[in-house]
């Protein structure tokens, strides 16, 4: 059942959510799901519908708006469990093409300490489990869970039963980011070599990045036949997160000839390796990363600011007489053109929509309307607007959540022989407006203080950064802010102006409405682990 191509497993929308600060509510998913479909990804992991009733409600719109016929394998993740199972295949119901993703451990670590379960126990539930997913649905994927620090024989003995039960893809786990390339790739030997029934499956691999290994063990177990690739956008997920999807992609591109006979095919073959439209990689990483507030670091492979830049003279005399002296591939190649001047202060709302279309934003009336709004704004502060503005200021209103509360002005006074000071005025849920000042170590300090003597919502800023979107002086500073509740978890907030100041302002606010949501719908949450 391996096909002759890699086929690209997203999970970003279920285990990249699990990032602390990174969650998504319903209609940010169902977005990041569309652009997830024009990449070309073969299986969204949409979410773990069990876990509550969002992450049910938008598994089942994903399955309804982006599952159909054409588009990509809808996935629901799974305990091995009846509740978890009928959860997911009744979620996936709108589906064209669903797969119920279940799972259990298999390492005697995880048997010991938290399933409490013996080997034989494991070798009986499996079957069980995967039979029972499978009356529900036609294609259904098993993982045992911490797989790379399990016993191999007994791994095999799991693996053959779950194939057996009806398990169309089996997929192996470093749950913990523990094991190196060359062991990666003898794992995945030897489950081609010891478990009979293998060719009546897929073999796919999920690992984390705890060790910074995850991409290079991947791609050593596409060497020994791994044929699904579990990632997510940008590298997101617990810990230290998932092995990335545009870093993979574009190894497997720029190094074809490398990987083609490992496929059965010429090295010279020019095939693609997989189905993703690589000029969809900027733009993807863009959205996940200013949906989620997850930045992206600078000197990150593929998609990082970085990436494509050259300071030393040395390498710059080299690209500019030719570039493949120190680029290796075109930046053109994942969707990264140069900044276009195409709009300005005078330009109306067809030109904008239509603009906003061609950089692949699909907008209702209303966001259309808001982000236009924001768009003159800007015109008037700044002269020319590149697409990485316009970018920038539809991202921040379509990634807004229900408004609790909001920021109507803020004010700030500061200075080397000054006192920081900022005044805010922010509209309550009950329609009423309050003021508040306060005093600060800065002016963003002192800004936060006056924020939270109004809304009154504890919580503790714990992380907060600025970047400069485009060069000049009045190019857009976008900022990001994570913050914790002692007991609702961490919330970021992201917000973008040509003022720091009320940008960071915006940014807070965001998270505070993000945290204000969730205390008032809180329902108890189960995490998925694979």
């Amino acid at each position: 059942m391996a096909p002759d191509r890699i086929l690209i497993f997203d999970t970003t929308l279920r285990d990249g959510e699990q990032s602390p600060g990174a969650t998504l509510n319903a209609d940010q998913k169902l977005q990041i799901a569309h652009q997830l479909a024009r990449l070309g990804v073969d299986i969204i992991e949409a979410g773990f519908p069990y876990a509550s009733k969002g992450d049910f409600a938008a598994v089942q719109e994903i399955a309804r708006q982006v599952g159909t016929e054409e588009g990509p394998i809808i996935c629901g993740l799974a305990r091995a469990t009846p509740a978890d199972i009928d959860a997911a295949a009744e979620a996936l119901k709108p589906a064209a093409k669903p797969r119920i993703h279940t799972f259990l451990a298999t390492s005697d670590i995880h048997l010991e300490h938290k399933l409490r379960k013996s080997r034989a126990e494991v070798l009986s539930l499996v079957p069980e489990m995967v039979a029972y997913a499978r009356a529900r649905v036609a294609d259904v994927e098993f993982s045992p869970e911490d797989a790379g620090r399990s016993d191999p024989e007994f791994l095999y003995q799991v693996l053959e039963r779950a194939i057996a039960a009806g398990a169309t893809t089996i997929n192996i786990p470093d749950t913990v980011g523990y094991l190196t390339p060359s062991e990666f790739g003898a794992l995945i030997r030897g489950i081609r070599e010891h478990v009979p029934n293998i060719d009546q499956a897929v073999i796919s691999v999920h690992g984390h990045n705890d060790l910074g290994l995850a991409v290079a063990n991947f791609l050593e177990a596409v060497k020994n036949g791994a044929r699904q690739l579990e990632c997510t956008i940008n590298g997101i997920g617990e810990r230290a997160g998932n092995a990335a999807l545009e870093e993979l992609v574009m190894a497997l591109h720029v190094r074809r000839s490398y990987f083609n006979p490992f496929l059965g095919r010429p090295a010279e073959s020019t095939e693609p390796l997989c189905r993703i439209d690589t000029k969809q990689i900027y733009k993807t990483s863009r959205l996940v990363s200013n949906l989620t507030g997850m930045l992206v670091q600078p000197n990150k492979a593929i998609v990082g600011a970085n990436a494509f830049a050259h300071e030393s003279g040395i390498h710059q005399d080299g690209v500019l007489k030719n570039r493949l002296t120190y680029e290796i591939m075109d930046a053109q190649l994942i969707g990264l053109a140069d900044n276009q001047i195409v709009l300005g202060k005078l330009s109306g709302r067809n030109a904008f929509g239509t603009r906003l279309r061609e950089l692949g934003f699909t907008l209702s009336d209303q966001e259309l309307n808001a982000a236009f709004v924001r768009f003159k704004e800007l015109a008037d502060k700044k002269r020319d607007i590149s697409d990485w503005d316009l970018e920038v200021i539809v991202n921040d209103e379509i990634r807004q959540v229900p408004a609790a509360f909001r920021l109507e002005q803020v004010q700030v006074g500061c200075g080397d022989r000054a006192l920081p000071t900022a005044t805010v005025t922010i509209l309550l849920p009950d329609g009423s407006e309050r003021t508040d000042a306060a005093v600060g170590t800065g002016p963003v300090d002192a800004v936060y203080k006056a924020i939270n003597r109004i809304v009154e919502v504890p919580n503790q800023l714990i992380e907060f950064s600025v970047q400069s979107v485009t060069a000049g002086i009045d190019a857009l500073g976008e900022v990001t802010i994570r913050l914790r509740h002692h007991s609702a978890g961490v919330f970021s907030g992201q917000a973008a102006s040509t003022d720091i100041i009320v940008a960071s302002a915006r940014a807070y606010m965001n998270a505070l409405n993000k945290l204000h949501y969730a205390l008032a719908v809180s329902t108890p949450r189960v995490e998925g682990k694979v």
